[in-house]
């Protein structure tokens, strides 16, 4: 797990406030998104709940128009015939599109968009567990393997098969970018709370931004099935303070 002996007391309640405030993992029956912890993800939601309010809409009006059409067969025959209703029914959708393809056109910009970044991180996929390289500080092999905690080793409180031995830490109110790749097969690095997806390819360098507004800790999973153990590779990013992450970051500088 991660190193607990770099975190400040006020750090430590920070996080465990804030995994009480939000929902940063899976719950039970759960049927919504899990609370935004990026920009990115938020634009998301709204762009979810923007469609759910039209498409019930469209879906009820529908559905009406249907039910008095085979009841009042003759006396709505002009609902379902006709010139101006070819029309009518022609515009209304075009514009009902519009107003659904402006906003996903700019969360599909958004999400594209790639800021300077203050960090770079490097993401390989193996069979079956992550790897993460930090590559913008005077050593080269600052890297480490993050693996899923067994279940018999879990502890009170711990997320079965989320659970990692070494979590990917960032700062928070910094843009990070980044690089995804793999060893040998096809993986997926997905975080749902920051709305990050992007698909870690053999021999190719995809990149995303990430840009933590809170700290807390956010779990993902390897969203393509790539083996036998392909639900047992997860994905911990634990957001800190920039004074804490420096701190955790001149800890692994004096352990190599």
């Amino acid at each position: 797990m991660w190193v607990l002996d770099i975190i400040d007391m006020n750090t430590y309640k920070v996080i465990m406030l804030t995994n009480l405030l939000y929902n940063d993992s899976p719950l039970d029956w759960q049927l919504h998104f899990q609370d935004a912890a990026s920009p990115v993800m938020e634009e998301i939601h709204f762009l979810h709940d923007h469609i759910m309010f039209i498409a019930p809409a469209i879906c009820i009006s529908i559905f009406w128009i249907i039910s008095k059409s085979v009841v009042g067969r003759y006396k709505f025959k002009n609902w379902t015939e006709g010139t101006v209703i070819e029309i009518v029914w022609t515009i209304i959708p075009a514009v009902i599109l519009l107003f659904i393809a402006f906003p996903s056109l700019k969360l599909l910009y958004l999400m594209d968009e790639t800021m300077e970044p203050a960090i770079t991180i490097k993401a390989v996929g193996h069979q079956w567990y992550w790897s993460y390289e930090y590559s913008d500080y005077d050593i080269s092999d600052l890297e480490f393997d993050s693996y899923m905690v067994p279940v018999s080793d879990l502890e009170h409180g711990d997320n079965r098969l989320l659970e990692v031995d070494n979590c990917l830490v960032l700062p928070i109110q910094s843009h990070v970018r980044i690089m995804v790749t793999a060893a040998d097969v096809i993986h997926s690095f997905a975080v749902p709370s920051l709305g990050i997806k992007t698909d870690a390819i053999p021999g190719r360098l995809n990149q995303s931004d990430i840009f933590l507004k809170r700290p807390g800790l956010f779990y993902g999973q390897c969203s393509e099935i790539c083996g036998s153990n392909h639900s047992f590779m997860p994905i911990a990013i634990r957001g800190v303070s920039l004074e804490t992450f420096i701190n955790w970051i001149e800890s692994k500088i004096s352990e190599e």
